[in-house]
């Protein structure tokens, strides 16, 4: 019983390592909502390289327009980082990745200090 506990112990360890490797292109959609609330929807592409747990890469609305990853992470399944705009605005990541789709929130501050709300959603580009 004792080697079967342990055997089962160390199978769910090495599970919980392998996590999938999110490297690539990821195209969807931003939504950014304000304080009024209103919301405005744009394209968005992720490129990400995973070593590890560390994320590098860039974000931005299309791949001609990316923008630096800083402090990007990923534990088991939850990606985060940290994406600063080219007009001074801050995205901070906090997202999940689920086989071949990444989605969650972003918290955004604007250039001029305004906080508004944003969701990601996109896909692995073939």
């Amino acid at each position: 019983m004792r080697t079967f506990v342990c055997g089962f112990l160390l199978l769910a360890m090495a599970m919980a390592a392998v996590a999938a490797d999110v490297t690539g292109k990821w195209s969807g959609t931003f939504t950014a909502t304000s304080a009024d609330g209103g919301s405005r929807e744009s394209g968005v592409v992720l490129i990400l390289k995973q070593n590890g747990t560390a994320l590098t890469g860039s974000a931005g609305p299309d791949e001609s327009q990316q923008w630096e990853l800083a402090n990007g992470k990923i534990d088991g399944n939850k990606i985060t980082g940290v994406v600063q705009g080219s007009d001074g605005a801050s995205y901070k990541l906090e997202l999940v990745e689920d086989g071949e789709h990444i989605k969650g929130d972003v918290a955004v501050t604007t250039a001029d200090g305004q906080p508004m709300h944003g969701k990601l959603d996109v896909i692995r580009m073939k």
